[in-house]
């Protein structure tokens, strides 16, 4: 996997109570394969992971939410936990990011509860795609045709359930990563195609 992201940059997208394992380890696969990853996030100064049951390390943030720009990124990755995607779909200026990163064609992974927030942007509709599986009936209610896989790829959203699936997924975001912008990318809506 070294090399395959030189030169790309990949923005990971978090809130206080993000699964720790779901950014440390992904964050490592990126940069072990050449990417330059930043954290962005609405705090300041440092973000403070989840650890299974209890409050875990805290991460630098390296990009404020206020002055992060799709522009900037070529990938947006997205942990899971249950707070951090929770607060994070509550936040109109972190939905916009991640719905100006699927209007770009630009890949998207995101693992556990972090489909939360793709529902939120409206770009789920249509899309074959998983989660852990208590958001189910959100995504399907979203438009997602939900499935109980490993790791899914449709349009250049990669999604996961679990920290068990992070080999898997870390695999397949770098692929998608690499492979770049997805054009044509349309999601499904109510009222036809966004």
């Amino acid at each position: 996997m070294n090399g395959n992201l030189n030169g790309k940059r990949i923005a990971i997208l978090v809130e206080q109570g993000f699964e720790q394992v779901e950014l440390v380890e992904p964050r490592k696969a990126l940069e072990q394969a050449g990417a330059r990853v930043e954290i962005v996030s609405p705090r300041q100064g440092k973000v403070r992971g989840w650890n299974h049951t209890e409050w875990g390390d805290e991460v630098g943030v390296d990009k404020p939410l206020d002055s992060a720009r799709e522009a900037d990124y070529d990938g947006l990755m997205l942990p899971g936990g249950v707070m951090n995607p929770d607060k994070l779909r509550m936040n109109e200026k972190a939905v916009q990011l991640v719905r100006a990163f699927f209007d770009a064609g630009k890949p998207i992974a995101a693992i556990c509860h972090a489909p939360w927030l793709l529902a939120e942007a409206g770009v789920v509709g249509g899309v074959r795609l998983t989660s852990y599986p208590s958001l189910k009936t959100d995504l399907r209610n979203a438009g997602a045709e939900w499935a109980d896989e490993e790791c899914i790829v449709d349009r250049g959203l990669v999604t996961s359930r679990k920290p068990d699936d992070i080999p898997a997924f870390n695999r397949k975001m770098i692929e998608e990563f690499a492979e770049g912008r997805h054009s044509g990318r349309r999601t499904m809506t109510a009222g036809g195609t966004r």
